[in-house]
């Protein structure tokens, strides 16, 4: 062992102690996306115990650009058996627990209570907000990074039902409106954002892990790939915060209410408009039957039927969700597919192109 870690071992502060920490440590990472696949081969090769990887995904094309754990002949997998069959190329004797589905309200504190760590990487606000108050509710830290476009941010939150600390929420309140922030989807990613931030996001789980250095609480890093610059924003906890006291519906929380899933859209019998908001090179490539294409940014309620209801779909969920809340205000009634055209191929049609 002080062969594969002896470059760590020599740091200051460092040594035995706290690489026998790292083996003991059992970690759970949301997410074998862009941020994970930066975090799970760090935190493996620096010799973390047990990973759990939570992820109900699989790997797409596109996505390889920036989630690097991943490769070609692993299209078509779920990004937990890729990225666990990665970690067992880095390091054999971390132990890898994929778990294939999407983090959940109903789940999540029972899967928290098995871990000393959480490692949020996910891309939407929903699960955020739920890592985050299912962390206080076990009380165990949690580690939490974004990217978007050329930059990203990555803090820690730490505290609990107990012991009050400084946590996601005192930093952010309340969610954005729905698409009011672009994901990586929508407004792309540089592939080396995912790398700077990911790479932030596990140091801050090693210090946690170690007790070396002064982690990330109540500070949050900001970085700006544009002009290669990291600041540094302070935060406190709010005295007079609701406090958790349980989880919540998220969906519901972030403005991503009126959802249809793929079974109950693919049931429906009545007289109604589907809509595509994706771009016309995504239409070409897959679509579903009788849908209409009219792009997020061409948007134009007055062009619908105002006595159908609307059904609004995309690739993932994001931009419907922006599409039907603009519809809703507009006067209409419209709801949006769970998880976009993605999740139509992955639960009705496996022969469907997934892009």
């Amino acid at each position: 062992m002080d062969a594969r870690y002896s470059r760590q071992l020599a740091l200051p502060g460092f040594g035995d102690t706290a690489q026998q920490r790292l083996a003991a440590a059992r970690v759970l990472v949301i997410g074998a996306g862009g941020l994970g696949s930066s975090v799970i081969p760090a935190l493996a090769a620096a010799g973390v115990g047990t990973i759990g990887i939570v992820d109900d995904d699989r790997v797409e094309l596109s996505n390889l650009h920036r989630q690097h754990i991943h490769g070609v002949g692993d299209i078509g997998h779920a990004k937990v058996q890729s990225a666990a069959e990665s970690v067992a190329a880095i390091n054999p004797d971390t132990t890898v627990i994929p778990i294939e589905f999407r983090l959940a309200a109903a789940t999540a504190l029972a899967l928290f209570a098995d871990y000393d760590l959480v490692v949020d990487g996910s891309d939407n606000f929903p699960t955020r907000y739920l890592a985050s108050d299912a962390a206080v509710l076990t009380g165990i830290p949690l580690v939490w990074g974004a990217v978007s476009q050329y930059g990203g941010q990555a803090g820690v939150s730490s505290g609990s039902t107990a012991s009050p600390g400084i946590t996601y929420r005192d930093l952010f309140p309340a969610p954005p409106p729905p698409g009011s922030v672009l994901s990586c989807e929508v407004g792309g990613v540089l592939p080396t954002i995912v790398g700077v931030i990911g790479s932030i996001m596990a140091t801050e789980a090693i210090k946690l892990i170690t007790g070396v250095g002064k982690p990330l609480i109540g500070r949050v890093t900001v970085f700006d790939g544009l002009t290669g610059s990291f600041r540094e924003l302070a935060y406190e906890h709010d005295p007079d915060a609701e406090p958790v006291t349980g989880l919540i519906d998220y969906e519901l929380f972030c403005g991503y209410a009126e959802t249809i899933t793929p079974t109950e859209l693919a049931a429906r019998t009545d007289d109604f408009t589907l809509l595509d908001v994706r771009e016309p090179w995504e239409a070409e490539l897959v679509s579903l039957p009788g849908a209409r294409l009219m792009p997020l940014g061409d948007l134009d309620p007055s062009a619908l039927d105002p006595d159908k209801p609307v059904v609004v779909y995309c690739h993932h969920g994001v931009r419907s969700a922006t599409a039907r809340a603009a519809l809703a205000a507009a006067g209409l009634t419209a709801s949006h597919l769970a998880g976009g055209i993605d999740a139509w191929a992955r639960d009705l049609d496996a022969g469907m192109t997934r892009y």
